[in-house]
């Protein structure tokens, strides 16, 4: 039974806590750009990528909004205008409200 061990908790990778750890330290800031010819971009910023996996979290919302997004600067941008519906699922995710500000 050779299981690694995290460096940050010291328990298994596998029974590892710093994720949700880092979940309830965040400052989430959502607000919406206006870009070239008028198209919308849903901005979150306030995101600390050495605790959060940018890229899985990219992943799930532009599956969730059905929509394409990306990661610049340690801002998450996703096309169109999903202010309204992205404290739900960003809540379901495992983020307080009390963290997320619109």
């Amino acid at each position: 039974m050779s299981s690694e061990m995290c460096a940050v908790c010291g328990l298994p990778k596998e029974l590892c806590i710093c994720e949700e750890v880092a979940k309830e330290q965040q400052r989430i800031v959502i607000k919406v750009d206006t870009r070239k010819y008028k198209k919308e971009v849903t901005v979150i910023d306030g995101l600390n990528p050495s605790e959060i996996n940018l890229q899985e979290l990219t992943s799930y919302l532009k599956s969730k909004f059905a929509c394409g997004g990306t990661i610049k600067d340690n801002v998450i941008e996703l096309q169109g205008n999903h202010k309204s519906r992205m404290k739900e699922v960003l809540i379901k995710k495992g983020f307080l409200p009390e963290q997320i500000k619109i």
